[in-house]
């Protein structure tokens, strides 16, 4: 399956965010999308989700335009797990990830396979000791394993997640890009996350697209993305990369800031 933005032009109100830019992703890769605040990564996620509609361009599931797809078709081969979602209701945490099942049961109530599931799920990302918490009682790092749990829990062939390691400690990071390179690899799923972490995006993702200002500046593998110039452009930064001896992967190993007055080439 493969989910594919095709020149989009999006924003909000009169202010465009993303500028004639494109962008696939399909089952059995992990692509990262990386890039300073405010480049686009968010608004690009609620466009390729349907959540936010272009004004120009177009998404397409398969080749069939997303807006085609019936809210409950969507729901069956897309998650979202959103970078902020308030919790107004005192549900319990077990019951927010079941909450994933009913676009599989439109017509019908949830089965033992569908509590097999979320039961795997919580165990998966360390929450099942949670399970009979309320989801207003959990902290912010819990809260997102919870909803990486749900998003596990609707069982679709395509995953995107916005800075899923945020508010995470150490081992729970680690744990959630393994979770979503597993899903990749072994599952055969498509996931595309924002990500922060340069050095998690290069040891995890199988290809980077960097953004800037609205548009693709670069795109490839870790090694191929992740260059002293490319930071410069990027981020205004001067990145020292190394290959990780471990793993071959690029490793930043430190960044600093351009000097005041030394003016960003973009060209």
């Amino acid at each position: 399956m493969r989910l594919e933005g095709t020149h989009i032009v999006a924003g909000y109100g009169q202010t465009d965010i993303l500028h004639s830019l494109s962008v696939h992703v399909q089952t059995g890769e992990f692509v990262g999308l990386i890039g300073r605040n405010g480049c686009g990564k968010s608004t690009l996620l609620r466009v390729l989700t349907h959540v936010l509609v272009p004004s120009k361009g177009t998404v397409t599931l398969d080749s069939k335009e997303i807006r085609n797809w019936t809210v409950i078709e969507r729901a069956r081969r897309i998650a979202f797990v959103p970078q902020n979602e308030p919790a107004y209701f005192d549900f319990s945490v077990r019951d927010t990830v079941l909450m994933s099942r009913y676009p599989h049961r439109a017509r019908g109530g949830l089965t033992d396979a569908d509590f097999a599931l979320a039961h795997q799920a919580l165990v998966q990302t360390d929450t099942l000791a949670l399970a009979d918490r309320p989801i207003t009682q959990l902290s912010g790092g819990e809260h997102r394993r919870v909803l990486l749990a749900r998003a596990l829990v609707q069982d679709t062939p395509l995953l995107l997640m916005d800075e899923p390691t945020a508010h995470l400690d150490i081992a729970h990071q680690a744990e959630m890009m393994e979770t979503a390179r597993t899903l990749a690899h072994q599952q055969g799923r498509g996931v595309l996350a924002a990500l922060h972490d340069l050095n998690q995006a290069a040891e995890y993702c199988d290809r980077l697209l960097l953004l800037l200002e609205g548009k693709v500046v670069s795109e490839g593998t870790p090694e191929q993305v992740l260059t002293p110039e490319n930071l410069r452009t990027a981020y205004s930064a001067i990145a020292e990369i190394q290959t990780n001896p471990l793993t071959g992967r690029p490793f930043i190993l430190k960044v600093s800031p351009l000097p005041e007055l030394t003016p960003l080439s973009l060209g």
